[in-house]
């Protein structure tokens, strides 16, 4: 794959100039066991991964109008685990993509992967397909977390699958979970300085938290298990910026670090307001005015795409609600949010609300603004989210 570049200003990546690029997300909804922490739809049974795909592939059909102006520029299969497909699987998914969309040359295909379903023959069969960037779900390379997290691979497996992928794949993603209970700050870089030994480009990374309606939350609830500490995490979160960024990393978005040229270009469209098509049971959609998503039930997905029926739900976006989306996303983001762009699209109430407001939070040193650009400072990077939040418009009316 031929890396594209990307400015790390305030300017849009160069992959994003097109106004017409879009997305298309694949979610495929099954797990071979489930992970004490994970909240996202799936299931453990594979009984239906047949009929899944074919529903999946008829949903890719029914749906190819509501890009008909745009070139998909990123295909990103995600879960779930979708590296339990087969080879053959995948193909079929990527040809109706291709059957029913104008794909750009050369785009970005992301794989979501397990460590265990990533053994030296089936990583090199994958580089064979069009698959040319694999998002690899390591978590961490000590025993003890993955079996407190049960995570359906070992150590050992997360170690074999990366120093095999990378004599294939040039763009590679480990994920990374920090703020474990017990994990000491020393036990969390030996997994940062564990990940850069591979010399992958990119590296995603993400507080653990307790969801309700998980294992984790029933054994923090029962003290099997001790909670996750903030303070801890936001320890951890420091560390990781510091040793990635002394490693040539660029912290362009909260979770995620890339190696120039190697930002996700999928996952940057999401934050940068771009289209995108979700297929799949509980998948979202976006189109810049409207939102949309799946039944999160593979049952009721099954049943409505063999009938014929989109098994989804809309919601048109207000212009608050656009306001928030780009308040939060931004500020997770190194292009910030730009208080022209606020005042242009969204008017000069939202543009007063926005500047009164955040003078609390610069004058703290937790955002920065410069040049226009509004964003989180070292010290606000891990209070993001809860910063957004307190610069949301709330609509009395």
């Amino acid at each position: 794959m031929t890396a594209k570049t990307i400015d790390t200003d305030n300017k849009e990546p160069s992959f994003l100039l097109n106004k017409k690029g879009a997305g298309i997300y694949i979610h495929i909804p099954f797990c071979k066991q489930a992970c004490h922490y994970c909240d996202f739809h799936f299931s453990t049974s594979l009984k239906k991964k047949e009929e899944m795909i074919v529903a999946i592939i008829s949903e890719i059909s029914a749906r190819k109008d509501e890009l008909k102006d745009g070139l998909i520029q990123t295909i990103y299969f995600g879960g779930g685990t979708p590296s339990v497909l087969s080879n053959e699987e995948i193909q079929l998914i990527i040809d109706a993509v291709y059957n029913n969309f104008i794909v750009v040359d050369n785009p970005e295909i992301t794989l979501e992967a397990n460590p265990d379903d990533l053994s030296g023959s089936r990583i090199i069969e994958l580089s064979k397909t069009p698959i040319n960037r694999l998002s690899i779900g390591v978590q961490s390379f000590f025993e003890e977390d993955l079996k407190m997290m049960n995570r359906a691979h070992n150590a050992q497996e997360a170690t074999e699958c990366i120093a095999e992928a990378v004599a294939y794949f040039d763009n590679i993603s480990i994920d990374l979970i920090y703020g474990i209970p017990n994990m000491s700050n020393e036990r969390w870089l030996q997994n940062v300085q564990r990940a850069l030994s591979f010399g992958v480009p990119h590296i995603s990374s993400y507080a653990l938290t307790v969801e309700p309606k998980t294992a984790l939350h029933t054994f923090v609830k029962k003290g099997i298990i001790a909670p996750p500490s903030d303070e801890a995490a936001q320890e951890q979160f420091l560390l990781l910026v510091d040793t990635l960024e002394a490693n040539g990393f660029i912290h362009y978005e909260l979770s995620n670090f890339g190696k120039e040229s190697y930002f996700s270009q999928n996952n940057t469209a999401y934050w940068l307001g771009k289209r995108y098509l979700g297929i799949g049971p509980s998948a979202h959609s976006y189109n810049g005015i409207s939102r949309s998503w799946n039944v999160a039930n593979n049952a009721l997905y099954l049943k409505a795409i063999q009938n014929n029926e989109l098994p989804s739900e809309e919601e048109n976006l207000t212009i608050t609600d656009r306001y928030n989306e780009y308040i939060m996303t931004g500020l997770r983001t190194i292009w910030g949010v730009s208080t022209e762009r606020v005042n242009s699209e969204f008017g000069s109430e939202y543009y007063d609300y926005l500047i009164k407001e955040s003078s609390h939070f610069i004058n703290n040193g937790l955002l920065a603004f410069e040049n226009g650009i509004l964003k989180t400072t070292r010290k606000g990077k891990f209070l993001a989210d809860g910063i957004a939040s307190d610069l949301f418009f709330i609509n009395l009316e």
